[in-house]
């Protein structure tokens, strides 16, 4: 899922609509000019603090462009301005863009130096696309100053448990909701026996533990587990001996689906269509679960991919549709209680009553007992919508939402009472 994995067909769904090519492709395109602000009219600044990613050096489909999640947030911005104008409210956003750490070595620059910098320029409201470990020490060192952070990519379960922190809010979804949507599908679809296989990164052995607990949660087995050791086949330009390796890896099971654990996209898609029998794949590949896909066009959804497309001249990414829902949210509080003030802002976003639109169908709102944003989860194929989770007929007392995710009498989440 993985909700940030690159598109692999964003090329081909792009000629097929006739619109422009992604960012892998061509350079991503100019910052709009942002339109001053009303006279008299009460500012409200949203910082952005991200790690761009390098350009590609050679034409890859599945590269993430160097805007990714800052042409959301741009989007969200002029959103929040169009109706802002009518309550005299204007917003400004504030980029940080912290070089790439090389392999093996730390950062160069530190995200908590920059949120600091952020919240000494009255920057009260900061969107976060960084790992786990920033996102914590980011938020422990703004703890005490007013500031509300949105974690808008870290999918690390922990950050809504045991080390969950009040003045978080998590818009990206935990890989317990990832999870969750596929294997209710999976159920759904009476494909009850797995064959889990787990890359060797630190975040694949996180979400095969996720797809464990889903497993359990709705009845689904795990028939059969592996570990994948003939390295990154996936972004090999060609096949390699290995190949009959692979076919012999997956003999002699007794398995209605594979499901891949590979958020960093080194084998997953080398799967279909490599198994000795003829089963389907999900996982982090294949059919995955993720918060948005060009292919979503129900609820508005065509209208706000034809907006971003105009903006930033390739299709919208799931961490620019997540950074986009972090800066809508306070929009909206703001509409909603017609004010500047950061703090009812910020009551407003934790109220159990703050409803929040996003083209999913339903309006999106924070959970009280961990900061998560309850929303749907899209389980889609390269080139199509396939299912929306929650699925039909899972029920719960307050919201179908709540059956994706760590529920309340569950969450390790322990948050002090306001």
């Amino acid at each position: 899922m993985a909700s940030s994995r690159p598109l692999a067909s964003a090329l081909l769904c792009a000629l097929l609509s006739g619109t422009a090519p992604p960012a892998a492709a061509q350079a991503p395109a100019a910052p709009p000019a942002e339109a001053p602000a009303p006279a008299g009219a009460a500012e409200i600044r949203i910082g952005l603090i991200h790690r761009p990613q390098e350009a590609p050096s050679s034409y890859d489909a599945q590269a993430v462009p160097t805007d990714e999640g800052v042409a959301g947030a741009r989007m969200a911005v002029r959103d929040n301005n169009a109706s802002g104008r009518f309550l005299t409210l204007h917003y400004a956003l504030e980029e940080v863009a912290l070089a790439t750490p090389s392999p093996g070595e730390p950062p160069p620059q530190d995200p908590v130096a920059a949120a600091r910098a952020l919240a000494g320029k009255g920057v009260r409201f900061i969107v976060l696309a960084l790992p786990a470990p920033e996102v914590l020490a980011v938020a422990d060192a703004l703890k005490d100053s007013g500031v509300v952070l949105f974690n808008a990519a870290a999918p690390d379960d922990r950050l809504r448990a045991a080390d969950c922190r009040a003045n978080v809010f998590h818009v990206a979804p935990s890989r317990a909701m990832q999870t969750d949507a596929l294997v209710q599908f999976l159920a759904f679809m009476r494909w009850r026996k797995l064959f889990l296989i787990v890359g060797p990164q630190e975040g694949d052995r996180l979400w095969a533990e996720a797809l464990k607990r889903s497993a359990k949660k709705f009845g689904l087995q795990i028939s059969a587990e592996r570990p994948w050791t003939f390295g990154p086949l996936a972004r090999a330009r060609g096949d390699t001996p290995t190949r009959a390796e692979a076919l012999v890896f997956t003999r002699g099971l007794d398995y209605d689906v594979a499901v891949v654990a590979d958020e960093a996209g080194d084998f997953g898609d080398y799967v279909p269509y490599h198994t000795a029998d003829p089963r389907p794949v999900a996982g982090t590949q294949a059919l995955f679960p993720t918060t948005w896909h060009p292919t979503l066009e129900v609820w508005g959804a065509a209208q706000a991919q034809n907006r971003f497309r105009r903006l930033a001249g390739r299709l919208m990414r799931p961490l620019d549709y997540q950074i986009w829902t972090a800066i809508r949210a306070v929009g909206e509080a703001a509409m909603q209680r017609k004010t500047a003030d950061p703090a009812a802002l910020a009551a407003q976003i934790g109220d159990p009553g703050f409803a929040l639109p996003a083209y999913k169908g339903v309006s999106l709102s924070f959970r009280s007992w961990d900061r998560q944003l309850r929303q749907p989860i899209l389980l889609v194929q390269p080139s199509a919508l396939v299912a929306v989770a929650p699925e039909q007929g899972y029920l719960h007392q307050r919201t179908p939402l709540d059956t994706l995710g760590f529920d309340q009498p569950e969450s390790l989440c322990r948050l002090p009472k306001p």
